[in-house]
């Protein structure tokens, strides 16, 4: 999904996002289906992580990009409100599978396919909908042939300035960083709770409070950020993530779980919305795709073994993982506040 980031940003600031939403949209709805069908650990991965990665990031890109181009004013909460919808689908995903697989009864390749029908018709509203601003002409190759001697109309070339501005590397540095442990809750509180002797229902009820709080969190602090500046916002919510991921194995209990759960979904989901706030402010709109591209193809190879090396730790102890995610969260953290420092080092100035 990172890594296919990188062209998706570069070809939407180019052609537009109705191409890379239907191509995504189609990918995600056959690797969905595919994945029904499969027997093997080799089919599994070759149709959930391969193909159905490769095709998310299509989507999520061109999504994302396109509406920060809408907006000079108020973005941060537009960006919260559309980054927070992957949040949505996290609060209601578990429940789905939890109920079809675990109460109702029906069998793992039935219920994927129930996932796939009613992925349908939610990529195809995507590809209709999401347009960018009609001040932004897209050049085709064919007009510039049709009329050759129209100096107005030029070829868009790939703007990669935005690479040698410091505070552009710091923060994709800290997100990059940030990424390695980041996703590490989700992916293990389950298991975490299941260890402890809480049934595999609750656990799946505590990934869908992490989302349903991510949810929260995206669009309420992208919203202060309008105000007080995406910059300071982050670098204040990567500090909190940090604090709250070291306190994982502190929480034992069914309330204890949950309002671990609670606190660490709202600030991560914010951290999540702020990172892309932060890298459009510092970019023209033009170049929103590009520099979201960057961004994320940056957290791609951490993103791709933060959790596997998460999981390593496990034997050893949940405290163990618990130390992986805090520490790696904070020297996140601590890179994110060198690019707010990189702007401006007075504290109440607004970046």
């Amino acid at each position: 999904m990172f890594v296919t980031a990188i062209p998706a940003g570069i070809l939407v600031d180019r052609i537009g996002p109705t191409p890379l939403l239907a191509v995504g949209s189609i990918g995600l709805v056959l690797a969905t289906f595919m994945t029904s069908l499969c027997q093997k650990y080799y089919q599994f991965f070759l149709a959930q992580a391969v193909l159905l990665g490769l095709s998310m990031g299509f989507i999520t890109i061109p999504s994302m990009s396109t509406v920060t181009k809408h907006f000079t004013t108020n973005r941060g909460i537009a960006s919260g409100f559309t980054v927070a919808g992957s949040s949505l689908g996290g609060v209601i995903w578990p429940i789905m599978l939890n109920q079809l697989l675990n109460k109702n009864g029906t069998s793992f390749a039935s219920t994927v396919r129930i996932v796939g029908y009613v992925m349908v018709p939610l990529g195809l509203l995507a590809t209709v909908l999401v347009r960018p601003p009609k001040q932004e002409k897209l050049v085709k190759s064919s007009d510039i042939e049709a009329r050759p001697n129209a100096t107005e109309v030029t070829k868009k070339k790939v703007d990669l300035s935005i690479i040698r501005k410091p505070v552009f590397l710091f923060v994709l540095a800290g997100a990059t960083v940030f990424n390695l442990a980041m996703f590490t809750p989700f992916f293990f509180v389950t298991s975490y709770a299941i260890s402890l002797g809480h049934s595999a229902s609750f656990a799946f009820y505590l990934l869908a409070a992490l989302s349903g709080a991510s949810f929260f969190g995206r669009i309420g602090l992208g919203g202060v950020a309008d105000k007080y500046g995406p910059f300071n916002l982050l670098s204040v919510a990567a500090i909190l993530s940090a604090m709250i991921a070291f306190c994982w194995t502190a929480a034992a209990s069914k309330t204890g779980l949950i309002i671990y759960c609670l606190a660490y979904g709202f600030i991560s989901g914010a951290c999540l919305s702020l990172e892309l706030q932060c890298v459009t402010a510092i970019a023209t709109p033009e170049t929103h795709g590009t520099v979201m591209g960057l961004a994320f193809g940056g957290m791609s190879i951490t993103g791709l073994i933060g959790n596997p090396i998460a999981g390593a730790l496990v034997p050893v102890g949940w405290l163990a993982m618990s130390m992986f995610a805090g520490a790696t969260l904070l020297v996140g953290a601590v890179l994110v506040v060198l690019s707010r420092l990189s702007l401006s080092r007075q504290l109440r100035v607004k970046v």
